[in-house]
């Protein structure tokens, strides 16, 4: 997929096609991260801090599994 480099007020923007879009899941108003790679950028809707929110909760279910198992039987 070939994008152009437009200007957008004094800056520069690229515009994302829709179906770029919908492979992204991302709509008007997201943000999206990039990474550099050795060879290009990553551009993903990543958010690191839900992910690292995420870890530590499967953490949590994983060690207290049995608790939870109870709580959920309740």
């Amino acid at each position: 997929m070939k994008l152009r480099i437009t200007t957008v007020g004094n800056s520069a923007g690229v515009v994302l096609p829709k179906e770029l879009l919908a492979r992204l899941r991302v709509e008007k108003g997201d943000t999206l991260y990039v990474t550099e790679l050795p060879d290009g950028i990553k551009l993903q809707a990543y958010d690191p801090t839900f992910a690292q929110q995420m870890a530590v909760a499967e953490q949590i279910m994983r060690e207290d599994r049995t608790v939870l198992r109870r709580l959920a039987d309740s």
